[in-house]
């Protein structure tokens, strides 16, 4: 009879213990869960002021727009732009590099200050982000082989279409061509190294941006211009962060009154376009588009 109330004991305890055990791990997951979905607080204007330094999000890997050069330095039209809010607000400019379907997430967890990251304007972000003045005007592009090239949406079907992850061109496809194979990447990078292995029969992006790429990649053809609606590239902030939002649409504004984005487009993109492309097309001054 002891021997039995001694198990019996035994086995309350530790039913006991696997309770608390089962609760404290429920509790820390609960905890962790809600702390891996929490937004981090941006930094407000004077946070940044203070600190002397902004820190931008933009692309290593997507030339002429933002890259790293074999230098070591970023350059490029974003890149370009950025140095000169940095410069006017007074502080150092550290870059970050994201890939497109990190944007979001860097301002969400404050991980940046502005993502200039070749970043096109669409209602399903602006839920996420706050947007501020655009930039430029671009819409998408196809990118192929000269010797096989795909010049109508079409003929993709059945196909296989590189694209990145996070991007204008994968919600377009997905929503209006499901019968194109969809091969995706995170990096710009890795994208256009599939197309050149032959991985796919073509790849979508910004039309400036394939444009530019098919310009220095003997072989390779944008048999497709424009694809879809005309959107617009601007930067981002943090949801909520009006402080920094309205600033930098200040700055777009005034930086109008000198033209700077047609420099900007002189010192970056027309080395890259030359005659096969215009600024007046792609520039967007003072945020008002024509």
């Amino acid at each position: 009879m002891k021997i039995v109330k001694r198990f019996l004991a035994i086995v309350s305890l530790l039913l006991i213990v696997f309770a608390a055990g089962c609760s404290t791990s429920k509790s820390s997951t609960t905890k962790n869960s809600s702390s891996a979905t929490s937004t981090a607080k941006a930094r407000s204007l004077d946070a940044i002021k203070k600190s002397g330094i902004i820190k931008i999000g933009v692309f290593s890997d997507k030339k002429p727009f933002g890259y790293v050069d074999d230098k070591g330095k970023y350059q490029g039209y974003d890149v370009y732009f950025a140095n000169r809010l940095a410069k006017d607000l007074g502080v150092k400019v550290k870059y970050v590099s994201v890939d497109p379907a990190s944007r979001v997430e860097y301002l969400t967890s404050a991980k940046v200050d502005i993502i200039l990251a070749n970043f096109t304007v669409t209602d399903e972000r602006a839920k996420q982000v706050d947007f501020a003045l655009p930039y430029m005007k671009v819409a998408l592009g196809v990118v192929s082989p000269s010797n096989q090239l795909i010049s109508d949406v079409d003929a993709l079907e059945g196909k296989t279409l590189i694209v990145g992850k996070g991007t204008t061109a994968e919600t377009y496809f997905e929503k209006h061509y499901p019968k194109v194979n969809l091969l995706k990447f995170d990096q710009y990078s890795e994208a256009y190294q599939a197309l050149l292995d032959g991985r796919g029969d073509a790849l979508s992006t910004d039309n400036t941006e394939v444009l530019a790429w098919a310009l220095e990649n003997k072989g390779y053809e944008v048999g497709i211009t424009s694809l879809g609606d005309t959107d617009t590239i601007a930067p981002a902030v943090q949801k909520g962060n009006t402080e920094l939002l309205d600033w930098i649409n200040d700055e777009i504004k005034s930086l109008g009154d000198e033209n700077f984005f047609h420099e900007d487009y002189d010192k970056t993109l027309a080395p890259v376009y030359g005659d096969a492309a215009k600024a007046d097309d792609l520039v967007v001054e003072s945020g008002e588009v024509d």
